[in-house]
């Protein structure tokens, strides 16, 4: 891979988002903590260097910092607010509480004649969030853009690469933010643009030959769109030699354990060796009486490596493990920035400390949501499938909040495949990046019948997406949720109310545990 652009992780909340709006301009990014960073720069040599923004202050002795050095290695640096204020802090110049908090869409007057700033309007909408500010730039910086209470909205030394800005060009919210950021990536860096969908399949093919040779390979297939891309794409490289192990854990939406064997089954479209387990039971056991999602997630993870093992024994000889691992999997997770874990994902943060396997391959982990998409349309997967609704590993687990039972799973299996069935019905799925339903561990008092009731509460979610990272959410039809309000309280015994989410992410996650 020659071109890459490393992210320094400050702490900050949009660091995916950085990384993906680099990636769109074709160019590969990654996330690395900024404790790190100075060794993975060193080690990978980028074109280019990206410092997050951050919650702290940079002149206090304590916050995130990193080695000066990094400004004398002859690689174009930008940093993005707290990464802007870091670098001027560290440089010279004077960084202090602002007089005036900026926060939200700010008009910003920019110098069109800067590398950053080329076919961008001269005024322009940015998304500011800062409690600090550069109140004067570093020695050799001059100042490229400025709103009527941040003097230094950019500033830039162009003879050494350095550039600063204080707002976020990666958010939606500021206009020309991709143009931005891919002058940053073509003007600067001088980056060429050579990462290409239909080359990761090719490469990734070739290297998952010589990985696993002449061994068995075990792939833990959920039927989700990430998973089912890693099996088309094992399979395209090893054939026979691999075996698709389908888990029902009994966390299933509904019907969809028999969806799954149909699709990839023996009377599929798809020549795998592929085995169901059903396990219902097995899991339900284990988190009999577990109301903390984050133990919900590593009981989970634990049990199905557990199932995943006793599979490969029955097969015998098997080499490796195969996971449909994502990007933003790993960087929630924890293990792929600086950012607080959100939630350890079942197959990243969750595995248990010993995995009976010799390696766990995992083909899509350097890819975002969008990305393994377009995988799969390379590999001639069908655009059904590809497009598919996410759906968590730990599966309803995850959408049940508080202890799961196989009464609760039941509950939210019928109200979501009614919510499902509506929206689809009203044609008010189209541009929605995720819907369904969760169960509340919330009861109150209902009247049904003339009588009393004292039942839970389903909650609907609806987003809008394109990367996971971050979304709003959507504003279904009225007439829809009022039928589906109506349908889930009639036919769904146990059910007395029914409540719409409203929150974007941050500050919630789209999944509800």
């Amino acid at each position: 891979m020659s071109e890459r652009i490393i992210v320094v992780d400050f702490g900050g909340q949009y660091n995916q988002l950085i990384a993906r709006r680099v990636r769109e301009c074709h160019v590969y990014s990654e996330i690395v903590p900024y404790t790190k960073a100075m060794e993975a720069i060193r080690e990978k040599r980028p074109k280019g260097i990206i410092f997050t923004g951050g919650p702290n202050s940079a002149y206090l002795p304590d916050s995130p910092a990193i080695s000066e050095d990094v400004f004398h290695l002859g690689i174009p640096v930008l940093g993005i607010c707290y990464g802007a204020q870091l670098m001027m802090h560290l440089l010279g110049g004077h960084v202090c509480p602002a007089p005036e908090r900026e926060y939200g869409k700010t008009l910003v007057t920019v110098d069109t004649n800067s590398k950053m700033f080329q076919g961008v309007s001269e005024q322009t909408v940015c998304w500011m969030s800062h409690n600090d500010y550069i109140q004067a730039p570093a020695p050799g910086f001059t100042v490229s853009a400025h709103t009527g209470n941040c003097p230094v909205a950019a500033a830039e030394w162009p003879d050494r690469g350095l550039y600063c800005l204080q707002f976020h060009p990666e958010v939606l919210h500021t206009a020309e933010g991709t143009k931005m950021l891919s002058n940053f990536v073509y003007n600067v860096c001088g980056c060429t643009g050579d990462w290409r969908m239909e080359s990761f399949v090719e490469s990734s093919v070739r290297k998952l030959r010589e990985k696993v040779g002449t061994g068995k390979v075990l792939c833990a297939l959920s039927g989700g769109v990430d998973s089912s891309v890693a099996a088309v794409l094992l399979a395209k490289a090893v054939g026979k030699q691999l075996t698709c192990v389908f888990v029902d854990h009994g966390l299933l939406r509904k019907n969809e354990g028999d969806e799954v064997a149909a699709v990839f089954g023996p009377n599929g479209p798809y020549d795998l060796n592929f085995v169901r387990v059903n396990a219902q039971q097995r899991f339900y056991d284990k988190l009999a009486g577990v109301d903390d999602p984050e133990r919900k997630r590593k009981i989970i993870g634990e049990e199905f490596i557990r199932v995943f093992e006793e599979e490969a024994k029955k097969i015998g000889a098997v080499d490796f493990l195969v996971q449909g691992t994502i990007y933003p999997d790993v960087v929630e997770s924890g293990l792929g920035g600086e950012s607080t874990v959100i939630k350890s994902h079942h197959n990243v943060g969750g595995l248990p400390d010993y995995v009976d396997f010799k390696e766990i391959i995992e083909p899509l982990r350097d890819l975002f949501k969008d990305e393994v998409r377009a995988a799969g349309r390379e590999l001639g997967i069908p655009e059904k499938l590809v497009s598919r609704q996410p759906f968590p590993g730990p599966g309803l687990a995850v959408r049940i909040i508080g202890a799961v039972t196989p009464e609760k799973v039941k509950l939210v299996q019928e109200a979501d495949a009614i919510y499902r069935e509506e929206v689809e019905k009203a044609g008010a799925q189209k541009n929605l990046g995720q819907y369904f339903a969760a169960l509340t561990n919330m009861r109150s008092v209902g009247v049904m019948g003339d009588e009393r009731t004292y039942d839970y509460a389903i909650a609907l979610r609806a987003v809008l997406t394109t990367d996971f990272m971050t979304a709003e959410s959507a504003q279904l039809p009225w007439e829809v949720l009022s039928t589906v309000t109506s349908r889930i309280v009639n036919e769904v015994p146990h059910i007395n109310r029914v409540l719409y989410d409203c929150t974007g992410k941050p500050p919630a996650t789209i999944e509800f545990e």
